[in-house]
């Protein structure tokens, strides 16, 4: 999928406080790259992410992705622009804790229209010795790898990922990376993910640097690192 993002503008209300927290974002990544967002604590990221997944919306400005006009949606349109199309990684994984790991997969599974056989994601992230166990028999990293699954299972087009090596060790981190990076070229999976690490952006295709609502800066790696050859 290719996402397009022009003069993007969003603000909270807090009384009378006003705080603007996207002033003019506009960034591009093309189909089958990687690209990651690196910025600080408060700099934005959570926000655009969760603009351009359709969680929430702008004050201004156009979102596109695979040629859907995400900030013209209807709030039905976007349900299923997010079940149809996105993929969801989070920093701490959400998964159901009384389903076990093949459970938590069919869950998404089961409402995706064009899903991949639960096994065959399950392998893609080295969990299918585990499809039987609980979400509480886990490491933090087999509990990412599941979240990872349960991302890919309906065959997205574009992956969203908050921060998804934030609660990890430095080992589990790189295992993550590393699957990502195969889910990549695997799938031919578009990946866009947010950090604060800038060890990560080595791996990405496109770099955007977002500090005070703002890109100041976007990178376009000419050769990409495989994951264990970064070092943080």
């Amino acid at each position: 999928m290719i996402i397009d993002v022009s003069e993007l503008r969003k603000s909270y209300r807090t009384g009378n406080v006003v705080t603007e927290v996207l002033k003019g974002v506009g960034l591009r990544l093309d189909e089958g790259e990687i690209g990651v967002i690196l910025g600080p604590s408060g700099s934005g990221k959570s926000t655009l992410m969760n603009l351009i997944g359709g969680i929430d919306r702008c004050d201004s400005g156009k979102i596109t992705v695979d040629g859907i006009e995400v900030t013209r949606l209807t709030d039905e349109e976007l349900t299923l622009y997010r079940r149809e199309r996105l993929g969801f990684v989070f920093q701490f994984y959400n998964l159901i804790p009384n389903l076990t790991v093949g459970e938590n997969i069919e869950v998404v599974s089961n409402i995706s229209t064009s899903p991949l056989k639960t096994d065959e994601v399950l392998d893609a992230v080295d969990m299918l010795d585990k499809r039987n166990r609980f979400p509480q028999e886990l490491s933090g990293g087999e509990q990412q790898r599941t979240s990872l699954a349960r991302a890919i299972v309906k065959n997205p087009g574009l992956l969203l990922c908050d921060e998804p090596t934030g609660a990890l060790d430095y080992d589990s981190s790189l295992s993550i990376l590393k699957l990502m990076q195969g889910i990549n070229v695997r799938f031919r999976t578009t990946i866009l993910m947010i950090t604060h690490n800038s060890a990560i952006a080595g791996l990405a295709h496109r770099v955007f640097r977002l500090r005070s609502g703002e890109i100041t800066e976007e990178l376009v790696n000419k050769s990409i690192l495989p994951a264990e050859e970064i070092i943080w």
